[in-house]
């Protein structure tokens, strides 16, 4: 069984929760965090790089000089990919970089992420964080009083108080349970979970 300290945002210990051991405890499989990883960074590329071609060049529309005659090579166009100035040959095109790995493989990725953080002693439950009012200030006060510098914060549902405090603190990141991905988790030091967002991650990797 396992289990994990449930904390309040003044750092006292409240209670502790069960986490499940398919899910927090799973074998961890770096063959597949890095197919996740590798097709996650891929989906980010924008893939706008392009040249022009030959037939992209402005001008070029006259033959330069005649066939014959002239003893030099023959020519059809000053955009020639040969002269200065000329399109290019097989230069990148507009292209989307996307695929998809089997969903199998990215929950398989995800609890091997969660368990990672767990056995590493780098997952931290909270009750809950209980701002009134939109403010860095107090937001940051929680998270010098954990002595965190790199987190990823995971909240059971949508919080827009909690999102925009914290979005201008430097190496600190906000998702909603359903957001969570493999490459956020990894590029974080520490993983904050508010208790309720536990329960829905657990159901959404077991089934």
């Amino acid at each position: 069984m396992l289990v994990a300290e449930v904390f309040d945002i003044n750092k006292n210990k409240v209670s502790e929760i069960e986490l499940n051991e398919f899910v927090f405890g799973a074998d961890v499989n770096d063959s597949v965090i890095y197919d996740v990883v590798k097709m996650q960074m891929a989906s980010r590329r924008l893939g706008t790089a392009a040249t022009k071609g030959r037939s992209d060049v402005s001008g070029g529309g006259k033959k330069p000089w005649r066939q014959k005659g002239t003893g030099r090579a023959r020519s059809g166009t000053s955009r020639s990919p040969i002269w200065r100035g000329g399109g290019i040959v097989f230069g990148p095109v507009p292209r989307d970089y996307k695929y998809k790995v089997p969903k199998k493989i990215r929950k398989n990725a995800l609890r091997s992420v969660l368990s990672l953080k767990y056995q590493g002693q780098k997952l931290l439950v909270l009750k809950e964080i209980p701002l009134e009012e939109i403010k860095t200030k107090k937001f940051k006060e929680v998270v010098d009083r954990f002595g965190l510098k790199k987190a990823l914060f995971i909240t059971p549902e949508r919080n827009e108080i909690l999102e925009k405090s914290s979005r201008n603190i430097a190496g600190i990141k906000m998702l909603r349970s359903e957001g969570i991905n493999v490459y956020d988790v990894l590029n974080h030091e520490h993983l904050v979970i508010v208790e309720q967002a536990v329960k829905k991650l657990e159901g959404a990797l077991i089934s």
